[in-house]
């Protein structure tokens, strides 16, 4: 059964360049970002590997783990990680999980049923759906999915101006316009009506009967 928005995100247990993981367990009770890769030493993963490493630090400012998923062995992943440097300046220090059984891929509706049990002799194109970027909230529910074609590099500041939406709008009752960044202003959603707008956000502009826009809360 494929994987929806609100579910939660299924658990396990996979062995990652720093050890062993129970995946629940490993976020604790911050958020976390798993974004998936069809096979080691490709171009274009090689690239976002590097672009995750360079931006890990704003990631954890707002709370967030980063772990990187390939189908291919850890002991493979590690000779990787060399070539990630050479390209891109940047060393990756979160953990990548080793998927070569494909149970993680398929956990996560990445791969189906029978894509067989093992990553040995499997092509970039054999694997070519497992480009996918899951954002986990603390309550280890799916907030947002994302899945790229092999050939289109990922946009990692996207993924972050996405996370900066979802933990205001978790915390707030407003939404985000679209091309929103951090500091604009922001939706008040139908549930909450003008007199409680006033009282929460002080004042706000009506767009339109079912539009209501406010400055971004601060609190």
């Amino acid at each position: 059964m494929s994987l929806r928005i609100n579910d939660i995100a299924p658990d396990f247990t996979a062995e990652t360049t720093q050890g062993e993981i129970h995946f629940h367990d490993w976020i604790g009770s911050g958020w976390a970002v798993l974004f998936s890769h069809p096979k080691n030493f490709t171009p274009v993963c090689t690239t976002e590997l590097g672009a995750m490493a360079g931006l890990e630090r704003e990631f954890a400012k707002r709370g967030v783990k980063v772990i990187g998923i390939s189908v291919d062995p850890v002991e493979s992943h590690e000779k990787w990680k060399s070539d990630i440097k050479t390209a891109t300046g940047f060393e990756v220090e979160y953990p990548l999980i080793g998927d070569k059984d494909l149970k993680v891929a398929k956990l996560y509706d990445m791969l189906p049923a029978g894509a067989g049990e093992s990553s040995e002799g499997r092509t970039p194109a054999d694997n070519a759906t497992v480009r996918s970027v899951f954002v986990i909230g603390p309550d280890k529910k799916i907030k947002l999915i994302l899945t790229y074609p092999m050939t289109t590099g990922r946009n990692f500041g996207e993924i972050l101006r996405a996370i900066d939406s979802i933990q205001l709008t978790t915390k707030h009752q407003v939404a985000t316009p679209a091309n929103w960044q951090q500091g604009e202003d922001v939706i008040i959603t139908a549930a909450v009506s003008n007199e409680d707008a006033i009282s929460r956000f002080g004042s706000f502009d009506t767009v339109l009967p079912y539009l209501r826009k406010t400055r971004q809360p601060t609190a």
